[in-house]
């Protein structure tokens, strides 16, 4: 597998896997989301196998704002990670997790963080395996103002 770092050149594919993790975002409103990342000091990774497909991806940004469960800022912020179904438990999102992990170190982070919606088993033992210690559940809500 080889790891490489999203561009320009490479959003179609990216966006592509976006759309297998969230399909209930709109292909536009993916692509608007992924030019802002791009345009940012994120981290946005592609994963490849030796036939060049994309398989895999991840992406991350800096959170300077509280963090439920850290203790520090800035915090590395897996803001998402998915693994085509055929690849997974094969290593992929460890070596992404790694790679954020690599670049939050080099932008001063001490802590790297995610979160995954309560009902989510399958997300929650990704975390657990590659590392991550729960620290907290929450419930949000919101109320709209007339």
């Amino acid at each position: 597998m080889k790891l490489e770092r999203v561009t320009g050149a490479t959003l179609d594919e990216w966006t592509e896997l976006r759309e297998e993790l969230w399909p209930h975002e709109t292909k536009a409103d993916l692509e608007r989301q992924g030019r802002e990342l791009l345009s940012r000091d994120a981290a946005t990774f592609l994963l490849r196998d030796d036939a060049g497909a994309a398989i895999a991806m991840a992406e991350a940004t800096l959170r300077h704002d509280y963090v439920n469960g850290c203790s520090t800022s800035p915090v590395a912020f897996l803001e998402g990670i998915y693994v085509r179904p055929e690849w997974r438990r094969r290593g992929a999102a460890r070596q992404l997790c790694r790679a954020v992990e690599a670049w939050g170190r080099e932008r001063g982070c001490r802590e790297f963080a995610s979160d995954a919606l309560v009902d989510n088993q399958a997300s929650h033992r990704m975390h657990a395996a590659l590392g991550f210690e729960e620290r907290e559940r929450v419930v949000c809500y919101c109320k709209p103002l007339d």
